[in-house]
């Protein structure tokens, strides 16, 4: 509890990416600042981050550089010319290494509140009404009120369970629980074929688990360019990933120290035995105590917080960012804009966000990378349009690093030659895109792209290829139509 109850300028809940950054924000901007946070990790310590950097893309990210280290080494670099004899994994030191990465960025997150004099509260905060906030201790202390001019909303989201296969933290489990897994399982069931079950997917394979994906679904990355979820297809599939689509599952239980599943697709009913499954369903909004219903907060039927465009609530300077809305992707890095820009709106600045040039990315090897329309929704919109592609097998540096599955896919329109939507699977799409985002962002040609220098060897003149496509000027291919 703090030493004295002032009346905060802004109360934050949740320290994840949207919350964390709205509180430094504020601070930086001479506000009077404190953030409420929940959350504990294994050790059963405060690690501020949130989801995002205690248990989703931070910690995922750094399994799967040690996956692909552990894969080159034991499959590929033989070709390299370099001999390693027999190749070992420790994946409690893979595992502890983790965790040192999340500890680390958790407390440069713990030092910038101290640096910017921020009242970070361990706690569970519960809005009032628009001016208060109840506050629980989570180290049992006697519950108490805070007072705020303004009240920023960002306690993110949770795993979406499924009746039909209850997590039970051992052998049914949810995607937080994954990465901390001791064992490689010999049999891993994934219930989710998308974006969390895809990257949890490629660590375990990697790893030496045989992976078998689950989806409902009859169509394989529907959110993605179909051309681009295609290329995954085959991609994934090379690599020994078991895709079975149209797979409804009925039951999982525990049995015998194994897991039953029940499925079913066009061809009847199937049973699978398995040593762990992974329910990775989606994600929902983490919305439920985060208001006394007195507060008369306005939520959908999916629990989510219902904002205006500038992220306001129905009650007034109350503020809800992040996975708590519909308003844009859930994305840590849409998360991350909203807190800088609410935190700007409550200092009187207005710097809008521009969500339709929001970048996508699903953190598989290779990767997978979008921004703007795909061909599917512009083919639906009746819009005139032009397609430019380059595969990474037509790069130098590709080659030269082995790294030639995936392609550029670039989406002009017909007439004005103004970028509609960029597409790349292949290695580092992540950071590619980037070009792309600052592209549209300017209302950038294609032509403006295939003018535009690049490195030669490098990834990223794949783009520039892509764009020449366009007007059959690529050099390095013969253009694919």
């Amino acid at each position: 509890m703090p030493n004295e109850n002032p009346i905060y300028d802004v109360i934050v809940i949740g320290a994840g990416p949207a919350g964390y950054v709205a509180a430094i924000r504020a601070a930086q901007l001479g506000l009077k600042v404190a953030c409420i946070d929940n959350w504990k990790n294994q050790k059963n310590q405060h690690s501020l981050g949130g989801t995002y950097i205690n248990a989703g893309s931070i910690p995922s990210m750094a399994l799967l550089e040690s996956s692909k280290i552990y894969h080159l080494l034991k499959h590929d670099v033989a070709q390299h010319g370099i001999e390693t004899g027999e190749v070992s994994l420790d994946l409690k030191q893979m595992i502890a290494r983790k965790n040192q990465v999340v500890r680390t960025l958790s407390e440069q997150i713990r030092d910038s509140f101290n640096h910017h004099k921020i009242d970070c509260i361990y706690g569970r905060g519960c809005l009032l009404n628009a001016t208060q906030v109840d506050v629980v201790p989570l180290d049992k202390a006697k519950p108490y009120t805070l007072e705020a001019k303004n009240i920023i909303l960002a306690t993110g989201s949770k795993p979406v369970g499924m009746p039909c296969a209850e997590i039970d933290d051992e052998f049914i489990i949810d995607s937080n629980t994954t990465l901390d897994m001791d064992t490689v399982p010999k049999r891993l069931g994934i219930i989710g074929a998308g974006i969390i079950g895809l990257e949890l997917a490629g660590i375990w394979n990697r790893l030496g688990s045989e992976v078998i994906l689950l989806d409902a679904q009859e169509s394989f990355l529907t959110t993605p360019d179909f051309q681009i979820s295609r290329e995954a297809y085959k991609i994934y599939t090379k690599q020994g990933l078991d895709l079975r689509l149209g797979a409804r599952v009925i039951s999982a239980k525990k049995a015998n120290k194994k897991v039953i599943v029940e499925y079913q697709d066009q061809e009847g009913t199937h049973t699978l035995r398995l040593d762990k499954l992974i329910v990775a369903t989606g994600r929902r909004p983490n919305t439920e105590q985060l208001a006394a219903a007195e507060a008369n907060l306005l939520l959908n039927e999916s629990g989510f917080v219902h904002v205006d465009e500038n992220c306001c609530t129905n009650l007034p300077a109350v503020y809800a960012i992040g996975d708590l809305t519909l308003l844009g992707p859930m994305l840590a890095h849409k998360g991350l804009e909203e807190g800088v820009f609410v935190a700007e709106q409550i200092a009187n600045q207005h710097n809008p966000i521009n969500y339709d040039v929001i970048p996508s990315v699903i953190y598989t090897e290779p990767e997978i990378a979008w921004v703007g329309q795909t061909e599917q929704a512009l083919k639906a919109m009746g819009e005139n349009y032009k397609v430019g592609i380059f595969p990474l097998s037509a790069t130098g540096r590709g080659q030269a690093i082995n790294k030639t599955d995936g392609m550029v896919k670039i989406i002009t329109q017909a007439e004005s030659d103004v970028i509609l939507g960029v597409h790349i699977i292949g290695t580092n799409a992540s950071e590619l895109i980037a070009e792309a985002v600052l592209a549209m962002e300017f209302s950038a040609s294609s032509e403006d792209l295939a003018r535009t220098i690049h490195a030669h060897p490098s990834i990223s003149e794949a783009l520039q290829g892509a764009a020449l496509s366009l007007d059959n000027r690529s050099i390095h291919i013969t253009t694919l139509q």
